[in-house]
């Protein structure tokens, strides 16, 4: 009796853990195939690469490298010198223009007033034509001297959204050109989080989606929620061939992997002391109906048991709350 009691209870203890191990394989499984989490993620911001408008002499560098820096604010000055004598001169021809403009127009108006006999009519078409054309210059000299007040403005460059300066090495007596960066700008109103989520996890991850996010070196864990999917990706086994014909790559792998396509984050708030730059890396989850993925290997336990049909998800677009514009 007692044999026959000591192999039953040995029996329950494997058929037990035969189950767990069932279980917790099966639940490793999932969660590694086919949870929404990957450790392919990045924090990203737009950059904007810093160029002067018009051309010269640096005399003056008002921000050093990493700094951060408000819209508005004055990053480097180029020489005004030459923009400053080139507005005196376009002034200069604006008031000659307007001269010849005013004696024009004189002259037409008199012409106008007198009698057929007293003035032929070549000589009234032709003082017309001299006033539109002292009229036309008038205007044309204007237009050069916006011009030349808008060059000397653009002699001080200016931050264009608030960010950080980064990678500058601008020095006093430098000769900058026109459209040629100088530095680069890190937007930092458009810092997110793009994870790189296998195809086979997107059926999983909706729009408006909640996320967790874990920068690599960090403990802290932010929030976010799914903004949007990328449109498409490199086709790397397709090419344009010399008569824009697809060229398709005749070698087909048996293993075929799954591709990676990016899907936005936008973050909910950062806390001040995380520095966050772009660039780094980060591990992405993505909450499925309120339960977060990472905190355990058991997250996806409740697939095994009978479906809840009290609350069935429901596919929607994402909240206006949450649209970028």
């Amino acid at each position: 009796m007692t044999r026959l009691l000591t192999f039953s209870f040995r029996l329950l203890v494997t058929l037990a853990m035969v189950a767990v191990a069932i279980v917790v394989g099966l639940a490793l499984w999932d969660y590694y195939m086919n949870a929404p989490w990957t450790r392919d993620g990045r924090v990203r911001a737009d950059v904007v690469a810093v160029a002067p408008d018009v051309s010269g002499l640096v005399t003056e560098v008002r921000v050093g490298d990493n700094q951060l820096v408000k819209r508005g604010d004055v990053l480097f000055r180029i020489d005004p010198e030459r923009f400053t004598l080139a507005l005196r001169q376009a002034d200069a021809i604006v008031e000659g223009k307007k001269a010849s403009a005013d004696q024009a127009a004189a002259d037409y108006g008199r012409y106008s007033k007198l009698s057929d006999a007293a003035v032929s009519q070549q000589k009234l078409e032709a003082a017309r034509a001299t006033d539109l054309e002292a009229k036309a210059a008038y205007d044309q000299a204007l237009a050069d001297r916006d011009l030349a007040k808008l060059n000397l403005e653009r002699s001080a460059v200016k931050a264009s959204v608030n960010g950080r300066i980064t990678n500058m090495e601008l020095r006093p007596g430098a000769y900058v050109t026109t459209g040629k960066g100088v530095m680069a700008l890190i937007d930092n109103d458009t810092l997110r989080v793009e994870g790189y989520f296998e195809e086979t996890k997107l059926p999983r991850i909706h729009i408006g989606d909640k996320a967790s996010i874990r920068l690599m070196g960090d403990d802290a864990v932010l929030t976010g929620r799914v903004e949007s999917f990328a449109g498409g990706i490199e086709d790397r086994e397709r090419t344009a061939g010399s008569n824009l014909l697809a060229n398709v790559n005749p070698t087909f792998s048996w293993v075929r992997l799954a591709q990676r396509v990016p899907v936005r984050i936008t973050l909910d708030a950062v806390p001040e002391t995380l520095r966050l730059v772009s660039g780094r890396t980060a591990t992405v989850a993505i909450e499925q109906g309120g339960e977060k993925v990472w905190p355990s290997i058991f997250g996806s336990w409740r697939k095994y048991l009978p479906p809840n049909t009290t609350s069935p998800r429901v596919d929607h677009q994402i909240p206006d709350a949450y649209v970028r514009t």
